[in-house]
């Protein structure tokens, strides 16, 4: 077996356990069934493109984004947990080098990527199912904003595992990075109509680009906007993925 598998493989092992498993379906399932509706009070529908989402609906697009965001925390656990408990050393004594660590969690967070984008989509179904706009772009979007997106948090989780020494600062500083970015985004409301400089910080937050990207696909609103989207997306994920790669190729575990 090659050594890239055989490392995904227990990459796999170790993150995809039941409870991992159960909170990507329950924390995305309060939101859409419990937020989405008891907003709707308040927001009755909220403009994306050409159209107007029932609030439920855009939530659960969003929650389909944000989901795979969440779920590269496993690249920056997985390297985090592998220097604190010599992991590395041992895996290094076998027939891996460091090229295929850092290929392996990239495929690891790739495939939990899909994988939460997947249980989202089949969950949230019932509540976009009437807006949807399905065509010939539409999988191939989400797998793109599921890769894509995987690599790009993923190399950020990673990038912090690799320069923070403690375990509270690291649960400290990955934990308020990814609630910025869940938050100052698109993914629970939309920039329009938010006042300035918030509505211009959601456009320097990566997520939004993910979530529209997302939403595209499922609704149907491909614009040059969104191929623009797609673009900065490519850009900072290979941008943050050399970095990330540099500096577990110098570290000292």
């Amino acid at each position: 077996m090659h050594p890239i598998i055989r490392l995904v493989n227990r990459n796999l092992t170790i993150s995809l356990n039941p409870g991992f498993l159960i909170w990507q379906i329950i924390f995305p399932l309060i939101y859409i069934f419990v937020a989405g509706f008891a907003y709707t009070s308040l927001i009755k529908e909220v403009p994306f493109g050409s159209k107007d989402l029932a609030y439920p609906a855009f939530l659960a697009s969003g929650m389909i984004g944000f989901n795979i965001m969440n779920s590269t925390l496993v690249s920056g656990i997985i390297i985090w947990n592998d220097r604190r408990h010599g992991m590395f050393e041992q895996i290094m004594s076998g027939p891996f080098t460091r090229a295929h660590y850092i290929l392996s969690n990239i495929v690891t967070v790739g495939i939990v990527g899909l994988i939460s984008a997947t249980l989202i989509a089949f969950v949230g179904y019932p509540v976009f199912f009437n807006s949807i706009e399905f065509s010939f772009f539409t999988i191939p979007m989400i797998v793109f904003a599921a890769i894509t997106g995987s690599i790009l948090f993923g190399s950020i989780a990673s990038i912090i595992s690799t320069r923070i020494h403690s375990s509270e600062g690291f649960n400290v500083i990955i934990n308020t990075s990814f609630l910025f970015f869940a938050f100052v985004s698109t993914a629970f409301y939309p920039a329009e109509g938010a006042p300035e400089p918030l509505a211009s910080v959601f456009y320097v937050n990566p997520l939004t680009y993910l979530v529209d990207v997302v939403r595209a696909g499922i609704f149907g609103n491909i614009t040059d906007f969104i191929i623009i989207e797609m673009g900065v997306l490519v850009v900072l994920a290979s941008i943050l993925f050399v970095v990330a790669t540099k500096l577990l190729t110098r570290l000292d575990f």
